[in-house]
């Protein structure tokens, strides 16, 4: 290029850019991408159907392994006909990730009363939380029984059954314990203590032999104390779960929000869940308005910065999709009903690695279902 030509470029773009930037024909950096969450379906073949006639009772919990194997706890409930057509399946039941039953165990003599929840660790051991019995316990992979936190039958209550007055004292058990959670850095234990009005409410840690390390309780703000909502009747701490930020997430779920806190109990925030009213129907006797809660279960995408947080509407039956940094609700899935893909009595979730959700409905629905991926990011 001569001299002249040369010049001349340099002229010419000299120009245009000073004119771009006058018309603002120069982008901005792009802002922050919108998050948006992933779209679910109903998986129509997960299970495959259970081997030797075996029915389900109230299904009461649902955890997923390194493997993605699935477990599903139903609690021993069958009745009337369903005795006579069929058998009682097994409590704890084990599916490959394609829906096959590979494992099954669990003896009624053994395991406590009121099964309420599942939690599989960093070694590949099953936890289990029994809120008729207070107690918690640690099982291998297999269904052997290694570690009980408690004494059957014996409650941290004025009596020591469930029809005394909560004391939230115990050091060795629990009153009605609903959710575990196992911190894979430590191997603390922590348990939601909580999982109805009027019985204890408190989130507490065991270390890995069962001894007793801490306890906190849910967190009121000033106005909700001064109403009156600060009171054992609405702290009800329904599951715990452990963040790979290293924070502890609570359902409070007469609160309608997840409370977080760190591993000391130090509160850091709330993430609410509205209700969203769809009928109009008039409370009358045997029919509470509003009777569970919108925060009962979560779980959180296998990415390590967990993008986004599951959680279980109870009183909206669906699930909400959360974005973990910022607390916003992305989207939902399901609604109340009894075909593929409602929910009657949705009251647990887990979520696997490939991000595919499962659903536990309990005392009504009492199955599994999967809902798997079908759009994401």
């Amino acid at each position: 290029m001569n001299m002249k030509r040369k010049t001349g470029f340099l002229i010419m773009a000299t120009t245009w850019a000073g004119t771009a930037i006058a018309l603002g024909i120069f982008c901005p950096p792009p802002l922050r991408a919108q998050i948006k969450p992933p779209k679910y379906e109903v998986d129509p073949s997960w299970p495959k159907a259970l081997p030797d006639h075996w029915v389900t009772g109230s299904v009461d919990g649902v955890c997923v392994d390194a493997q993605d194997h699935v477990f599903m706890v139903s609690r021993q409930t069958l009745k009337f006909n369903e005795l006579d057509a069929g058998y009682q399946a097994p409590p704890v039941i084990e599916f490959d990730p394609a829906g096959n039953v590979v494992n099954s165990w669990g003896r009624p003599d053994v395991l406590g009363k009121g099964g309420h929840g599942c939690f599989v660790d960093h070694e590949n051991n099953v936890w289990l939380a029994f809120n008729r019995d207070g107690i918690v316990q640690k099982y291998t992979h297999e269904g052997k029984l290694l570690l009980q936190i408690g004494t059957r039958g014996v409650v941290d209550s004025s009596d020591g059954t469930i029809a005394g007055v909560a004391l939230n004292l115990s050091h060795t058990g629990f009153f009605s314990p609903s959710g575990v959670a196992v911190d894979g850095s430590s191997g603390d234990v922590y348990v939601a203590d909580g999982e109805e009005s009027g019985r204890n409410h408190r989130v507490a840690v065991f270390d890995r032999n069962g001894r007793f390390l801490r306890q906190w309780g849910l967190q009121r703000t000033k106005a909700e104390t001064d109403a009156g909502e600060g009171d054992a009747f609405m702290q009800v701490p329904h599951c715990v779960a452990i963040g790979n930020d290293g924070l502890v997430y609570v359902c409070d779920l007469r609160g309608d929000r997840v409370q977080v806190f760190d591993k000391m109990g130090n509160f850091q925030k709330n993430i609410v869940i509205p209700y969203t009213e769809v009928s109009q129907y008039q409370p009358r006797t045997g029919r509470l308005h509003r009777a569970w809660g919108t925060a009962v279960w979560l779980g959180f995408s296998s990415d390590q910065s967990q993008r986004f947080m599951y959680v279980m509407n109870e009183d909206n039956e669906q699930v909400e999709i959360v974005d973990h940094a910022t607390g916003k609700i992305l989207g939902s899935f399901g609604r109340a009903g009894h075909q593929l893909g409602e929910f009657a009595h949705a009251h647990f979730l887990a979520v696997d690695s490939r991000g595919d959700v499962y659903v536990a409905e309990s005392v009504i629905g009492r199955r599994v279902q999967k809902f798997k991926i079908v759009d994401s990011q």
